[in-house]
């Protein structure tokens, strides 16, 4: 299956936890960083997660945030600290590539905010990216 999220992470299932809808899955990235990715309860059965089980986080790249620092006091968990490869400028929107450890991601943001954060080739940064806006694949 061919698919449009050019953000695809490879990593292993650490845990699980399942609640009534939603369960969060705990995952640890080839590249050493954890992320969580809440998904349904359903889609965790679905897809027959378990601790060990080789997964791809999946983001697209409008929901992936840039900051230039550490930010605090954000529900946001993830963070995926990275430099910035490239930048490819529209005049609304820029395209950003950054590259993590294990990895590359790229994240849709506006021109006004590429600009305030005087992001360009070099620059280091923090990926934010919300637990529910990573979906899993398994392989």
């Amino acid at each position: 299956m061919s698919l449009s999220i050019r953000n695809q992470l490879p990593g292993t299932v650490t845990t699980l936890t399942p609640g009534e809808a939603m369960a969060t899955v705990g995952i640890r990235l080839t590249g050493g960083q954890d992320i969580t990715a809440a998904i349904t309860r359903e889609a965790a059965e679905d897809l027959r997660l378990t601790p060990g089980t080789a997964v791809r986080a999946l983001m697209k790249s409008t929901e992936i945030a840039l900051a230039t620092a550490p930010v605090e006091g954000l529900s946001i968990r993830n963070r995926l600290p990275g430099t910035v490869t490239h930048i490819a400028a529209g005049d609304a929107m820029v395209s950003v590539r950054v590259t993590v450890e294990g990895g590359e991601l790229t994240s849709a943001i506006t021109r006004d905010a590429a600009e305030d954060l005087a992001l360009s080739p070099g620059t280091p940064v923090v990926a934010l990216i919300k637990a529910t806006e990573v979906a899993l694949a398994t392989a």
